[in-house]
C-alpha cells in the first residue's frame, strides 16, 4: 500500500487540480472535469445501483463530492435517503453549501474525520487524474482509498474508473485507465464475493459495485 504521507500528497494534488477547474468553470460539470451534465447524471445512475431497490432509507456518503451535484440527483431518485457529501477541498465544500439550502437530509464536510459509517458510499471520478505518476503508484493509491470506502460502508460501496479498453487514440497520459478485471478481482478477494462490474454504458469507464 502507498504510504499515508504519499497518499495525502496525492490527494492534495488532486484537490488543487479540481479547485483550478472550479475557479475556471464554476460549480458545473466542467468545474469537476466532466464533459456534460448528461454524462454526469448517467454516472450517478450507475453508482446508485448499489442501493438495493428494497433497502430501507439510510445515509449515502458521496466521497469526493465536488459541488454536490449528486445530492440533487439522489433527492430525485431516492428522496427518502440522507446525503453526506465529503470533499478534501474546502473550496468545493463552500461551493456545495452555496448551491444547496441547509436541511436535515443533507450535509457537506471537508473533514474526513467527521464522517460516520453509512449504509453506502459512492465515489465518482476521484481516481481519473493521475498527473505524471506511475500507474503502479496510482493503483496502490486507488486500492488504499477503496479500503477507506469499505470502512465507511455498512451495506456496500460503488466507484467508477476509466477503462483500459478505451480507444487508444483518445487516451490522455495524465489520466488513469484500469483493467476492470483486475479491479474486480481485488474487490472480490479483499471485500466481498458480491461484486459487479458495469461496463455496458456508453462512457469510457466502468463502475464497480461491492455489496456486503
Amino acid at each position: 500500500m502507498v504510504d499515508h504521507s504519499i497518499a495525502d500528497a496525492l490527494r492534495a494534488e488532486a484537490a488543487a487540480y479540481y479547485e483550478r477547474k472550479l475557479l475556471a468553470h464554476g460549480p458545473t460539470p466542467r468545474g469537476v472535469d466532466w464533459n456534460s451534465e448528461s454524462s454526469q447524471r448517467l454516472r450517478f445512475d450507475e453508482l446508485l445501483r448499489i442501493i438495493a431497490p428494497d433497502a430501507p432509507a439510510g445515509t449515502l456518503i458521496d466521497y469526493g463530492c465536488g459541488y454536490g451535484a449528486l445530492a440533487d440527483h439522489l433527492a430525485e431518485r431516492r428522496p427518502d435517503w440522507r446525503y453526506c457529501g465529503f470533499d478534501p477541498s474546502p473550496k468545493m465544500i463552500e461551493a456545495a453549501r452555496r448551491m444547496h439550502t441547509p436541511e436535515p437530509q443533507r450535509s457537506f464536510t471537508s473533514d474526513e474525520a467527521t464522517l460516520q459509517r453509512a449504509a453506502y458510499t459512492v465515489a465518482s471520478g476521484i481516481f481519473n487524474v493521475k498527473f505524471d505518476h506511475d500507474d503502479d503508484v496510482w493503483t496502490e493509491y486507488v486500492f488504499g482509498t477503496l479500503d477507506r470506502l469499505a470502512a465507511l460502508s455498512e451495506a456496500g460501496f460503488a466507484f467508477n474508473v476509466l477503462t483500459i479498453h478505451s480507444d487508444p487514440d483518445r487516451r490522455r497520459r495524465d489520466l488513469y485507465y484500469a483493467d476492470p478485471l483486475r479491479v474486480f478481482e481485488h474487490c472480490r478477494q479483499r471485500f466481498s464475493r458480491r461484486v459487479a462490474i458495469l461496463h455496458d454504458y456508453p462512457l469510457f469507464e466502468f463502475t464497480i459495485l461491492v455489496r456486503g
